[in-house]
């Protein structure tokens, strides 16, 4: 028999205490809307009158499978549950479930509150009761627990016994500063349970200041507790919350976890895994983390030629799960470290079989190793990479030819006297024959320039003739750049992320003295890549 584990999913409140971070009510929409899909057991969406958009959001609840809830704290001292306006608000926002913070670490509630041991726990209970008698399904957060326990056990475990007495279907265990270890935290849940609060009723809620947030909240499972909470790619105040996205597969693919425990995510969600890691990234306007477990686009990147020779063979040699599991996949990336086995395991990937022992794999492999002695990096650009190979195999298509291009950048004072830039990109090209000039300034909606790179992207995609279709939903998401020798012979490498609305996304490289000239090859490659996949040009094989 297994035994259910519960997730609960803060993203939206506490994912949103994270430097730099603020959902717009839309945006928290597509949010819950992604957890609902992925499964988790409960959303929480935010506290009810902190601000304006936690308000709106309230007010329009979304439709969910998951449990919605609401967060806030508990009563203050000197007045009642009942006559208690924060709570109050918590409760009109008309969510089944209500998650309130208290005080359990006695320093707290003396220094913090100002208030006495007694008048504390007598807070958390009617408090909770109010809940419960709003027909309420109540949580509550003990805040501070495992420093207060540490410091004075009995008043933390008078804390978490009122709650549970009151009713709460939820007492859970925070590590709020995030400073205690794993085994800790599984030695002193079961001394919580051993205390007579059942771990069908306690759950867990750890921050990653020691980079230990996932072990800590496994460590809690492995002693009894039955919720988990956490965050989408562990966003949180300072390092984060637990991850929620490390933390689903563990908990679906890994042992013991995956025999002992069901939790509401199914393995047809799991699939999705990666998609929606992706898509609050690109919410949040950021690039995703390419080491994170399970979903980084180097979570099964397998660089040395020893371990992708391994793999053609046998994949679970350097892989712990598939990655179509998580809905990821296998990257053999190319590099001066790659073997003919990297090589053609790449080719394959890319749709190109190319028989062991080809003599153009010598050539190609000989080709990267000797770009990449000029500052060139296909480990990080498997797109042009696989332009390299067609153009050495002899299946690239001739898409269009760059004849010149030109850019400016004039520096001046507008009519209102404040300094401004403006940058302008001419590109000519030819396609089908037929020569093309396009022009394009870079400036954006509020009219400040955003450079002479963004320039000539814009103008290099601004007219491919019957080609120009294809790319219309390309678009730029990062742009890296590097000095890869010092001094008067200085080379620059770019390297360009594009991404499409499909979510598929790639990378280029060019290399050059000139920044420019650099950027506008890896453009052109981005480009390319993208004509490949939209035109059906990439079933072609040598």
């Amino acid at each position: 028999m297994t035994e259910r584990l519960y997730l609960y999913d803060t993203t939206l409140r506490d994912g949103q205490q994270t430097q730099g971070v603020s959902f717009s009510t839309p945006e928290k929409f597509r949010i819950a809307a992604a957890l609902d899909r992925l499964g988790v057991d409960y959303v929480e969406g935010g506290w009810p009158g902190a601000n304006p958009t936690d308000s709106a959001f309230f007010e329009q609840a979304p439709e969910l499978k998951a449990t919605l809830a609401a967060f806030g704290m508990t009563k203050r001292a000197g007045r009642s549950a009942e006559n208690d306006d924060v709570l109050a608000a918590v409760l009109n926002a008309n969510t089944p479930a209500v998650c309130i913070v208290g005080k359990t670490h006695d320093f707290h509630v003396e220094k913090a509150l100002e208030i006495t041991l007694d008048a504390n726990v007598a807070n958390i209970r009617e408090s909770i009761a109010h809940l419960v008698a709003q027909g309420r399904e109540a949580l509550f957060d003990a805040e501070h627990f495992f420093d207060g326990w540490k410091a004075n056990r009995d008043y933390a475990l008078d804390c978490i016994r009122a709650a549970h007495e009151a009713g709460a279907r939820w007492v859970v265990l925070c590590d709020t500063n995030g400073g205690t270890l794993p085994v800790e935290i599984g030695r002193i849940v079961a001394e919580v349970i051993a205390a007579g609060i059942p771990g069908d009723r306690l759950g867990i809620h750890t921050h990653n200041d020691t980079a230990n947030a996932v072990a800590g909240s496994l460590a809690a499972v492995d002693a009894g507790a039955r919720q988990i909470q956490g965050t989408l790619n562990g966003l949180g105040e300072r390092c984060g919350n637990a991850n929620l996205v490390t933390l689903i597969p563990t908990l679906l693919l890994k042992e013991p976890y995956a025999s002992l425990y069901e939790t509401g995510v199914s393995h047809a969600a799991l699939r999705e895994l990666t998609t929606i890691s992706r898509q609050l990234d690109d919410i949040l306007n950021r690039v995703p983390t390419k080491q994170a477990p399970f979903v980084g686009a180097s979570a099964f990147a397998h660089k040395a030629g020893l371990h992708a020779s391994a793999i053609l063979k046998a994949p679970e040699t350097y892989e712990h799960v598939d990655p179509a599991l998580v809905g990821n996949e296998r990257v053999i990336p190319m590099s001066n470290q790659a073997g003919q086995s990297n090589l053609r395991r790449r080719l394959a990937e890319a749709g190109i079989e190319v028989e062991k022992g080809d003599p153009a794999l010598g050539r190609m492999l000989a080709e990267v190793k000797e770009r990449e002695d000029r500052g060139y990096t296909y480990d990080s650009a498997q797109a042009s990479f696989e332009l390299l190979a067609r153009e050495e195999l002899g299946v690239m298509p001739r898409f269009f030819e760059v004849e010149r291009y030109r850019v400016t950048i004039e520096r001046r004072r507008n009519a209102a006297g404040k300094r401004i830039s403006l940058s302008e990109a001419v590109v000519v090209i030819e396609v089908d024959g037929e020569r093309r000039m396009s022009v394009s300034e870079s400036v954006d909606a509020d009219g400040s320039d955003r450079g002479p790179v963004n320039a000539l992207a814009k103008a290099l995609a601004k007219d491919l003739g019957p080609l120009q279709e294809a790319i219309e939903d390309m678009h730029l998401v990062d742009f890296k750049v590097r000095i890869t020798q010092g001094g008067t012979e200085a080379v620059t490498r770019v390297i360009i992320d594009s991404e499409d609305a499909s979510g598929r996304r790639w990378s280029t490289v060019g290399v050059s003295p000139n920044i420019v000239d650099a950027s506008f090859e890896a453009l052109t490659d981005a480009i390319r890549w993208k004509l490949l996949r939209e035109t059906g040009a990439a079933r072609l094989t040598a």
